[in-house]
């Protein structure tokens, strides 16, 4: 048995002892599969064996296991890292635990991730930063879905050193037929997506065979213990050193009025005062002045440090941009194919607007409807109109403004995690939904650029002697929209203004024909809509918009198309019974009996303007009024109410 037994060293010399310690090797490895595979148990087992536990934690254990273990009497190790009541109720794991524990030879951070699919999101946490993956398999289940999406998502994340542990041999007798098919089943699985080589070893957790030592019960299997393994694996720790320097800007040091430095966490590449380096996005070229880190100046930097950088001219970089070696920067742009990996109960909206944030750089992005989703079981690719909570496809994601990326996976076989994986955040509730990895910047996108146009959108407004604006009317359908948008036209067309309407259910005779109702596409309809009367804008116009537009995300996203002061929003305030008394189009009728799915108010949510510029409650002011109102106000002469 391999242990870790540093008594005598500490005690004959602690600063040898502490020497030795940290000039170990690191392997960051997660445990994942499916539920009740005994993950926990194996990492229990791993820290009872390193002798990793304290005897009161010991004592505590034995008592836990007396009153919540899962095996009778005898030690439940799962105990030591389902530290969840939840967890320890249910017997499964649900958060991601991280515990250290060390050898002779190596240190070791372990996640235990979750088995269950509904918490699939957290093994995606634990694989990130992992080296190694081991897979469990129950000998007594083989090999199961989430055995098969667990193995797929640590490839697709990088992992390049899969350990297949069949776990619970003593429950099968330790059968060696049963674990030679488990292995073959297993092995074909790995060739379709790509995993060239593992190594299976056959393990109980609860008795500890093949966990640190060869065990007699299987003397059919001549390859390494599981931690002998662990200590041997070879990870290339010098691999991002070798590659261009990178450092993603997290802060911008300035104590004083002296001092101006770029501080971040050095990616990939090494870092010497004199280098030339390249600013991204924008590209300008400077030199690097001075490495400052705790301690003091340094001669050189090499990847996984955090240093502040001094530049020797004053040029422009904030938090977000990238500063690289200038003779291989990386590429910016705003069009990319992406793998994502759906991790939220809510599905996808294809077109909304999500934060994408990638390293240090936060941006607007959408995403389209997926080309396709990926079956874990078959690898077919489906066609999907949006992804579900633990799907994985591949999309079109458009950022609001270039990033800077390299491909997470490039043509060397190179991983470049912090400059090519993403995570997408709900605008709203701020929760994490998808993980992604760039795979490649849009054609499209490099041959697209913008045109330079002589006469701007001040000139066409001063032209047209006006400001321009975009009156964006919300509200239920029957609330009144587009009654009171036309009288709001018909005052300005008499006051000599220029304007245009565009009305929801015109629009949808046209450029919008194609659109259903369901969320998707309502929220391409908005977006469309929104490009529309940006461009009218720009020509000086005044537009009136009259849509349901029912979800603030796509509202507040219009509203960024434009200068702020030129977005007024107008909130048609009716009453659900209101609106439906007056059913002049007969559509609540038809919802209430079925005839119309995803009708606003029925059946589809109606999400009000928090903050509206003018509020027209029309159970108190006739349409009449309400456009005199929104007419004063708008050109200014009226203080409104809100």
């Amino acid at each position: 048995m391999t242990s870790y037994r540093p008594d005598a060293l500490i005690a004959s010399d602690i600063s040898a002892y502490l020497a030795l310690h940290q000039n170990k090797s690191l392997l960051r490895f997660i445990t994942c599969g499916s539920v009740d595979d005994g993950k926990s148990t194996l990492i229990g087992r791993l820290l009872y064996n390193s002798k990793m536990i304290f005897e009161d934690q010991l004592a505590s254990l034995e008592a836990d296991s007396k009153r919540l273990g899962t095996q009778g009497q005898e030690i439940d190790f799962a105990l030591l890292v389902d530290g969840l009541a939840a967890e320890r109720e249910q017997g499964i794991t649900i958060d991601v635990a991280y515990r250290f524990f060390a050898t002779e030879k190596r240190k070791f951070i372990v996640a235990d991730t979750p088995g269950h699919e509904q918490y699939t999101r957290n093994m995606v946490t634990g694989a990130s930063t992992a080296d190694l993956a081991v897979i469990l398999i129950d000998a007594r289940k083989g090999v199961l879905t989430q055995t098969r999406r667990h193995s797929y998502l640590a490839h697709l994340l990088g992992i390049r050193h899969i350990v297949l542990a069949v776990n619970k041999m003593d429950l099968i007798g330790y059968d060696q037929a049963a674990y030679d098919a488990i292995v073959e089943d297993y092995r074909a699985f790995a060739n379709s997506i790509g995993i060239a080589a593992f190594t299976p070893i056959p393990i109980s957790g609860f008795k500890g065979d093949n966990i640190t030592a060869p065990s007699d019960n299987t003397p059919w299997y001549q390859g390494p213990a599981l931690l002998a393994h662990l200590e041997a694996v070879q990870v290339d720790a010098d691999a991002d050193r070798a590659r261009d320097f990178r450092l993603p800007v997290q802060w911008v040091n300035r104590p004083n009025l002296d001092f101006r430095g770029f501080a971040g966490l050095i990616a990939s590449g090494t870092v010497r005062p004199g280098d030339p380096v390249r600013i991204l996005p924008s590209g300008r070229t400077t030199r690097v002045a001075r490495i400052v880190a705790l301690g003091g100046d340094r001669a050189e930097a090499v990847a996984g440090e955090s240093v502040t950088l001094t530049l020797a001219d004053e040029v422009d970089c904030s938090r977000g941009d990238v500063i690289a070696s200038a003779d291989a920067p990386p590429q910016a742009a705003d069009q990319f194919e992406a793998t994502i990996v759906w991790m939220d109960q809510t599905e996808l909206l294809p077109g909304r607007g999500y934060w994408l944030k990638l390293g240090t750089q936060t941006v607007s992005a959408r995403v389209q409807p997926p080309r396709y989703a990926i079956d874990v079981n078959t690898l077919a690719e489906l066609s999907a109109p949006t992804l579900a909570l633990n799907d994985i496809g591949v999309a079109e994601v458009y950022t609001d403004r270039p990033i800077v990326f390299e491909p997470y996976v490039d043509d060397g076989g190179q991983l470049n995690k912090d400059l090519g994986g993403f995570i997408l955040i709900d605008k709203a509730t701020n929760a994490t939904v998808a993980a992604g990895m760039l795979r490649f910047s849009l054609r499209r996108a490099q041959n697209v650029h913008w045109q330079a146009i002589e006469i701007t959108r001040e000139a066409h407004a001063a032209h047209k002697g006006q400001q321009p604006r975009l009156l964006w009317f919300t509200g239920l359908s029957g609330s009144g929209k587009s009654t009171i948008a036309n009288l709001v036209e018909k005052k300005l067309h008499a006051m000599g203004k220029h304007s245009f309407l565009l009305d929801g259910d015109n629009i949808r005779h046209g450029l919008n024909k194609d659109l259903g109702f369901g969320d998707a596409d309502r929220i391409e309809n908005i977006r469309r809509v929104g490009e529309v009367a940006k461009l009218m804008t720009d020509a000086g116009l005044i537009v009136l918009t009259a849509f349901i537009s029912p979800f603030r995300a796509e509202r507040e996203m219009v509203r960024a198309m434009l200068p702020e002061s030129e977005f007024f929003e107008i909130f048609i305030d009716t009453p659900l019974d209101v609106a439906e008394a007056r059913d002049v189009k007969g559509l609540y009728k038809k919802a209430r009996t079925g005839e119309i799915a995803n009708f606003t108010g029925i059946s589809s949510p109606y999400e009000a303007p928090a903050r509206p510029e003018i509020r027209v409650d029309t159970t108190k002011e006739t349409p009449e009024e309400a456009a005199e109102r929104i007419v004063e106000t708008v050109m200014g002469t009226w203080s409104p109410v809100i």
